[in-house]
């Protein structure tokens, strides 16, 4: 509840000025017809108007009560009540406001307990209803709360409560709403901050994405050599049809190698009969090993126990 405004003090040292006047001239004797009582008169007056003054803010609202009984909201800015006969039994703060709640240990659907805080964004539309229906608005908005997020758990999977936290917070809103609008209180949203789940569970969590991983990766590399072997498949169909094309790729495969490698490579005399090389593969090979440094063989002894080098 908000303190006396300053305003009050000031409007009570104003009026108390013609008081101070009133009694000066009383003791001094100077005028005898004014008596001390009305100087004693006009304090009080001075003091029941300035406590009567109050000053609400903008976004708020006084509930006010005469005798015990509501007479009306008042404010914002300045007014007045009866002193002793009225008082403010509240100050309703009309701006949204914030309220964190969680609940801890809370067993969802499939027995995981969890620990799960979230924020509520809340608005007194009616401040009678704040005041007069619930004792206090604030805590019983709290406890409202709370007892919806633990509902709402005990019927949720722990996987739509990590994944799908929309809807989660839309059905949080719409419980905690249908309760608090009797109270003159509209829930604008819910939102879950964090859902805490058990270290055991959280290592087990994380084995099995792990897995899940793998196994993609699996699928993915297996799918990738079913392509491969396809397209072999079709490259042997197009080669067994066209031989040329086939000692085309051949020649390109040796010729690759012999530039990356730049060594000698060894193929079976078959292949090399087949692209009609024969007799040039044994001309560089000869050529090979007559560069070379006598070794204490023949050259036809050397040439004979080689195969052939392309």
């Amino acid at each position: 509840m908000p303190q006396q405004h300053p305003m009050s003090y000031i409007l009570f040292v104003i009026l108390s000025i013609p008081a101070l006047w009133l009694l000066y001239v009383g003791l001094s004797g100077a005028v005898q017809v004014i008596p001390h009582l009305a100087a004693v008169a006009w304090f009080i007056g001075a003091a029941i108007i300035a406590a009567s003054l109050r000053i609400a803010d903008q976004w708020e609202r006084a509930v006010v009560l005469r005798l015990g009984k509501f007479t009306e909201l008042k404010g914002p800015g300045l007014f007045f009540i009866i002193p002793v006969a009225e008082k403010i039994a509240y100050w309703i703060d009309n701006r949204v406001i914030t309220t964190s709640f969680k609940a801890e240990k809370t067993l969802t659907k499939d027995t995981v307990p969890v620990d799960v805080e979230a924020v509520l964004f809340w608005k007194v539309l009616d401040p009678r209803k704040a005041a007069l229906e619930v004792e206090d608005y604030r805590s019983a908005i709290s406890w409202a709360s709370q007892t919806a997020l633990r509902e709402v758990i005990g019927k949720s999977f722990l996987s739509d409560m990590l994944e799908g936290r929309e809807k989660i917070d839309i059905e949080l809103q719409k419980i905690i709403d249908k309760r608090t609008i009797e109270w003159g209180v509209h829930v604008s949203s819910v939102e879950i901050r964090d859902v805490l789940i058990p270290s055991e569970l959280q290592d087990a969590m994380s084995m099995q994405a792990q897995a899940e991983r793998e196994r993609q990766a699996r699928v993915i590399l297996g799918d990738s050599e079913r392509q491969v072997a396809s397209k072999f498949e079709e490259a042997a169909k197009t080669y067994q049809n066209n031989p040329i094309a086939l000692h085309l790729r051949a020649m390109n495969m040796l010729y690759e190698g012999l530039k990356q490698n730049a060594t000698i490579v060894i193929v079976p005399s078959t292949v090399l009969n087949t692209m009609t090389l024969g007799d040039m593969t044994g001309t560089v090979s000869l050529a090979k090993i007559l560069s070379e440094p006598a070794s204490g063989k023949k050259p036809d002894e050397s040439v004979q126990s080689k195969e052939r080098r392309f």
